[in-house]
């Protein structure tokens, strides 16, 4: 009786726990931002996101010279954390992004302040850049990857300080799903196979076996299919692509609702599953550690860094109003924010 006993209540201690992490979505891994600076409400923004901490991330704490957004992060070898983002003239308000400019932010500490060290390339088209993005290649060298603006193009460096020279723009094999291949919102990862895989857009999946340049081979239909919360596929933007726990994950931003979805796949191609809620505007997971609660606007163009294999920070694009209430020269604006994730307890509990 007691062997049965003990039996039973290990199999519902078992039950419990298991039952427990399939209620948690991403959005729950969040962890609280640690308070760098102090918490504030003299500085620029929309009440929702006061008292908040300007020493998080990057941002023009006076907004008089820049809007940041996109936000990349690179732990180099001097131990210092690199942030690859693009900014403009606030005076443009948030219109002003589509002459964007890839920058390079450096800091000593990974949740910031970042300080802004200039433009990557200003001798090409001025430093033109948007949707940055940046990743470690095989041979060592850094690549920065730029879209929307320009067509794919990717820098490289041996420095994460530059200088940066262009190597070229990405390219796309013509198939049956090659309309699936614009170059918007890429989102470029290095796989444990050795392959380049880029999630865009259109969530469609890329694969080049030759380099980062490609060409790369659209797999087939987007994966977005398989978010059953979405409304559009029109409206999905932003992905975020990475691999760990054993399998690939793809975050992706619906700019409608202002939610995003995360999606998983054991080999980055095939078997996609919902795993639903990633984030959401709404709700109070942007926390200090003393209990404080942000709520920005816009949430966009997430990031992530990994470390030791597991993510441990997203970084944002974060905006304070509806994107068209955003004029230029007033108290609004957008910046980058660095928010720890417990990425080890997301693996483990998927990999139950």
């Amino acid at each position: 009786m007691k062997m049965l006993l003990d039996w039973v209540s290990m199999t519902a201690m078992v039950l419990g726990t298991s039952l427990h992490a399939a209620d948690k979505t991403l959005i729950d891994y969040f962890l609280p931002m640690p308070i760098q600076g102090s918490l504030v409400s003299n500085v620029w923004g929309a009440p929702d996101v006061f008292p908040r901490d300007p020493q998080n991330g990057l941002e023009d704490t006076t907004m008089k010279a820049w809007c940041y957004w996109d936000g990349q992060i690179i732990k180099g070898t001097d131990g210092k954390f690199h942030l690859f983002a693009s900014r403009w003239d606030q005076a443009k308000g948030h219109g002003g992004w589509w002459g964007s400019l890839a920058i390079h932010a450096v800091s000593e500490n990974v949740v910031g302040p970042y300080r802004d060290k200039g433009l990557c390339w200003p001798d090409n088209q001025g430093g033109k850049g948007h949707n940055v993005t940046a990743l470690v290649l095989p041979d060592g060298r850094y690549a920065v990857v730029v879209s929307e603006t320009r067509p794919g193009d990717v820098f490289v460096s041996k420095s994460l300080d530059g200088p940066w020279e262009h190597l070229g723009s990405i390219k796309v094999i013509t198939n049956e799903f090659s309309k699936l291949g614009q170059m918007s919102n890429v989102s470029v990862l290095l796989r444990p196979d050795g392959d380049f895989m880029i999630v865009a857009r259109s969530g469609a999946i890329w694969i080049s076996k030759t380099g980062i340049l490609g060409p790369y081979t659209v797999q087939g239909p987007s994966v977005y299919s398989t978010i059953p919360e979405m409304r559009s596929m029109r409206t999905l933007e932003d992905p975020v692509v990475w691999h760990s726990g054993g399998l690939y994950h793809v975050v992706v931003n619906d700019w409608d609702p202002r939610k995003a979805y995360h999606i998983t796949s054991p080999d980055g191609i095939n078997n996609w599953r919902f795993r639903g809620l990633a984030y959401d505007p709404t709700r109070d997971f942007l926390r200090y550690t003393d209990g404080t609660v942000n709520h920005w606007n816009k949430i966009e163009r997430p990031g992530v860094l990994l470390q030791n294999g597991h993510v441990t920070h997203f970084t944002f694009a974060v905006l304070d109003v509806p994107k068209d209430q955003e004029k230029g020269n007033d108290t609004h604006g957008s910046k980058i924010i660095v928010v720890p994730f417990d990425g080890a307890a997301l693996d483990r509990d998927l990999q139950k």
